[in-house]
């Protein structure tokens, strides 16, 4: 058995290996079994988004869980960063998301929290996988009388509500704006229209008929384009995209215009630092945050730590460099403050913080710089394939060329992804025409990986 985990937890196609029911529920007895510790009574929480697959991973995790002992609370479809919170609250050792995130309706996976709230550390899901690979002689199942309690807990929505709204001042009002919401058909789809309605804004809901097949399926943030042409045509002043498990967003202003993660995570550490909320001297960001991002930072005599991708990495260096916001280009933003987690509605609340403050539109509130421009493709690894194409002697060939020829006025970024079978390349330059090039021939040297492996 290799590795399960990737760059947020498990993911893969659902129902095709890991992602089967038998081993799901072996990943509930692991999980369980490293987490309980000392004669108490152990609990769980878990949540999921709306994926099909969702009821056949609740089962078999649920399952795992009650057979090492642990008691089980059932949340069903909740925003991701639900779960960090719940587990604190409810006093929980573990807490567990199920879902596949920005991915189709096809895939799934499953995100694990500690105690703390945090997303498990690389230690950790090494100690998971030796479980995993030692089953079942690692693992003593509980006798009868001790096996586990599953419980349907109602009011967790309605927690989440009231704790997201505790993140902005509690005068907050949205009383004459008008907000389109793209909830992706997503684990948000009921909470946050209802949150945005109950702080006084008019609220056009997009993806909010969640059928088990249709989330992320042109829509959400990962398709904004909808969103966005809803803002134009109904006049609204802000548009709001989430992914599926929400915990990232995407802005468009009262034009239309898209906003990616950087420039509202700029102006979020600007309101902060103005604001005298900001800790530390440096935003935390990774490989992808743009450079214009950082040099308008710069010009606010901060700093932008870029660390690798994931938003638990983000996470962690933010700890380690006493910073309480950061994120990625994607949507991913992390306000300490309030959570370890992403929140793409936490995170919107705090842009219509700001505008409910000020009275003024999004367009005139978010930082002015020049992005320069990224040119991003994923290219699909050849099925079957299980070497890394970065390993292959003429993929690195052809990377160590580009990263020549960009020498001096651009960046390349090459990696695989933790979450699909991808590679994922970006390369940031004005030379569009040299980007294309770039990207192609990466795509060509991966096609053939493999051939002449070092």
């Amino acid at each position: 058995m290799g590795r399960i985990f990737g760059t947020d937890g498990i993911r893969g196609r659902a129902n095709v290996p890991p992602l089967t029911p038998e081993f799901v529920q072996r990943i509930g007895i692991a999980a369980g079994a490293e987490f309980t510790r000392g004669d108490h009574r152990h609990h769980v929480v878990i949540g999921k988004d709306t994926r099909l697959s969702g009821y056949m991973m609740e089962t078999a995790l649920t399952s795992g869980f009650l057979s090492i002992g642990m008691n089980v609370f059932i949340v069903g479809p909740i925003p991701t960063a639900a779960i960090p919170m719940l587990v604190r609250s409810m006093r929980c050792d573990l807490g567990v998301m199920i879902s596949g995130s920005h991915n189709p309706w096809h895939d799934n996976g499953i995100k694990l929290f500690g105690q703390d709230g945090r997303k498990l550390s690389e230690q950790v899901e090494r100690s998971l996988e030796e479980r995993l690979q030692a089953y079942p002689s690692s693992h003593t199942l509980a006798d009868a009388p001790d096996v586990g309690r599953a419980k349907r807990i109602d009011d967790a929505v309605g927690r989440y509500n009231e704790w997201v709204k505790a993140t902005v001042p509690a005068n907050l009002r949205l009383d004459g704006l008008k907000i389109v919401v793209d909830c992706a058909n997503g684990a948000a789809w009921r909470v946050t229209p209802q949150v945005l309605w109950e702080l006084g804004a008019d609220v056009v809901a997009m993806g909010v008929a969640p059928d088990g097949t249709n989330i992320n399926r042109n829509c959400g943030s990962t398709a904004p384009d909808a969103m966005a042409a809803r803002v134009r045509q109904s006049g609204a002043d802000l548009g709001i995209a989430l992914d599926g498990d929400a915990d990232r967003c995407v802005l468009a202003d009262e034009r239309g215009r898209v906003v990616d993660g950087d420039r509202l995570i700029a102006m979020i550490a600007r309101e902060w630092l103005e604001s005298g909320n900001l800790t530390g001297s440096a935003v935390v960001g990774t490989p992808f945050s743009n450079y214009g991002f950082e040099r308008y930072l710069g010009t606010l005599q901060l700093g932008l730590l870029r660390a690798p991708v994931g938003d638990r990495h983000v996470s962690q260096w933010m700890r380690l460099h006493g910073c309480n916001v950061g994120g990625e280009p994607s949507g991913h933003i992390i306000l300490a403050n309030h959570s370890e987690t992403g929140d793409g509605l936490a995170s919107a609340l705090q842009a219509l913080s700001v505008m409910a403050r000020t009275g003024n539109p999004l367009s005139e509130l978010l930082p002015r710089y020049e992005a320069v421009p990224q040119h991003q493709s994923n290219v699909r690894l050849p099925n079957g394939r299980d070497v890394d194409p970065l390993v292959d002697r003429s993929v690195r060939a052809v990377v160590k060329e580009a990263e020549q020829r960009l020498r001096g006025k651009g960046r390349l970024i090459v990696r695989p992804s933790g979450t699909e079978p991808l590679l994922r390349v970006l390369v940031e330059t004005s030379d569009e025409p040299a980007a294309r090039e770039i990207i192609e021939s990466i795509a060509t040297a991966v096609a053939t990986a493999g051939r002449d492996a070092a």
